[in-house]
């Protein structure tokens, strides 16, 4: 019983099996499950490319295996709990089927949404803000985006005249419902069922179908013909861009152990340190222990993406030197994170694909108010805890701010390479400080740690970013509202997912 073991962080709903592994390493249970099933996932993804390649396996067998141990991995890793995704995906899926497919986008949305922030507000008040073995949030936010990516892309498909379609969503219109198989298979599958990312439903039945590789290479040669030379070239191989990929899982791994265990986030608000450190020593370890809280996501994302390119699944295309990029559903680019010189740039190298899908269920489609609606999507579907609200509103005077400073002055500096160099360092260092500021909230969760961090560091970027969006606005008007989360990137740095642009993302 759950009452007979005091320690909550050997607690789960899952698989106890493991609970010696977890005792020995000093590691929650949650996490070694979790740890357990992506590295069977990694193995199962090789045999899965290998030995049910298209040649070998009808597609119906893949769906079928896909599926089967995507749920597999659920049960294992959350027990009874993993009924609410599955209640979720099968609930969809009669919505797909029965609902007016004029409006099933509609219902698909509301419904997931709906039942997404019931689960958020159960998380917070009956686990009391972190009993993480218990937390299968993840998984059912990546199941909300995948729910509203079809029933928006079916709409697409059956709904509108492609001349109403923007090329990208006529490229990704799903023109007939999917099987139940399908679409079981599309949100169970084992490549993504834990940690996402989400992707097209196009894309992926493409890869069941053995489609994905042809397809694209077709695209990067400009023609559909067949004749390019690219139906008679192997397919390449991802074992490159697996192993690279997890040479850098192991790099954050091993700076997880080393450095992030060393400088918890919770110490940013511990009484004692807050009374007696200064003001720069409490800036500092803040600025550090933000640093080092992001290997954490940098080893899951990028875990997660070599999974699915063991399986043969996300390949983008040729870059410009010839070479096959594997970035295709890629959630992160750590070089452009680390040296983002501006807060925009940052949000657009993180945490990619979701930004993909706020831009593709929502901002694009909004006939009006398309920013704020935006906004509240990412909010809602990040969770209810206040520190994420505290994060969201904390973005938006330092967008504002940082969007009219780069205008303002950005030009005085371009005129030497030395001088342009001095002023990334500066804007680069002022990024980094904005984006700790901004994210600690996201971390603490709860008001009260978040307004003793921010009362410890004197509202200062508060203070600063509202005077200098006020004070330089009437100089420089934008001439449309910035972004002040991912939700209003582009997705340039995430790459068009059916273009001729292979830039490959690092």
């Amino acid at each position: 019983m759950m009452e007979e073991r005091p320690d909550a962080t050997f607690r789960t709903t899952g698989s106890e099996w493991l609970l010696p592994v977890s005792e020995y390493l000093g590691f929650p249970l949650d996490q070694v499950n979790f740890m357990a099933c992506q590295l069977f996932a990694l193995a199962a993804a090789f045999w899965f490319r290998l030995y049910l390649s298209p040649r070998h396996a009808s597609p119906l067998f893949r769906h079928a295996v896909a599926t089967l141990l995507g749920t597999a991995f659920l049960i294992f890793c959350f027990g009874w709990y993993s009924m609410h995704i599955l209640t979720v995906v099968f609930a969809s899926y009669v919505i797909i089927i029965k609902a007016d497919i004029n409006n099933v986008h509609r219902y698909c949305m509301v419904m997931a949404m709906g039942y997404l922030t019931v689960c958020q507000v159960n998380r917070v008040i009956v686990f009391n803000y972190g009993i993480l073995s218990t937390d299968f949030s993840g998984p059912l936010m990546i199941i909300t985006q995948k729910i509203t990516t079809l029933a928006f892309q079916l709409h697409d498909g059956m709904c509108k005249k492609a001349d109403k379609l923007t090329p990208e969503q006529r490229l990704l219109a799903i023109h007939k419902r999917p099987s139940l198989i399908e679409y079981l298979s599309y949100n169970l599958n084992f490549l993504s069922i834990l940690v996402g990312p989400c992707s097209n439903y196009t894309d992926y039945i493409d890869f069941i179908e053995g489609r994905h590789i042809s397809r694209r290479l077709r695209h990067h040669s400009g023609t559909c013909n067949g004749q390019n030379g690219y139906d008679m070239t192997p397919e390449p191989s991802p074992l490159n861009a697996v192993c690279r990929k997890l040479l850098i899982c192991c790099g954050c791994m091993l700076f997880f152990l080393i450095v992030t265990r060393s400088l918890p986030i919770i110490y940013n608000v511990d009484p004692h340190f807050v009374a007696n450190a200064p003001f720069l020593t409490r800036l500092t370890y803040a600025f550090f222990s933000i640093q080092a809280a992001r290997p954490k996501f940098y080893f899951a994302w990028t875990l997660a993406d070599a999974v699915n390119n063991a399986a043969g699944y996300g390949f983008l295309g040729m870059d410009e030197n010839g070479k096959p990029s594997w970035d295709l559903i890629c959630n992160l680019n750590i070089l452009g994170i680390e040296t983002a010189t501006s807060f925009k740039t940052f949000i657009d190298n993180w945490n990619i694909q979701t930004g993909i899908w706020l831009k593709t269920v929502c901002y694009d489609r909004a006939p009006r108010h398309r920013l704020p609606l935006t906004f509240v999507l990412s909010a809602l579907w990040h969770g209810v805890y206040p520190g994420y609200y505290f994060t969201f509103l904390t973005a938006i005077p330092i967008t504002m701010a940082a969007r009219a400073m780069r205008k303002s002055i950005r030009h005085f500096f371009l005129g030497s390479r030395g001088v342009k160099l001095g002023y990334d360092i500066i804007t680069w260092a002022a990024t980094q400080l904005a984006i700790c500021y901004t994210v600690m909230p996201f971390l603490l969760l709860a008001v009260e740690p978040t307004l003793v961090y921010y009362r410890s560091m004197y509202f200062h970027m508060h203070i600063i970013s509202i005077l200098a969006a006020f004070v330089l606005h009437r100089k420089h008007k934008p001439r449309e509202p910035s972004a002040t989360t991912k939700t209003f990137s582009s997705s340039a740095q995430c790459q068009p997912l059916h273009s001729n642009n292979n830039d490959k993302v690092e």
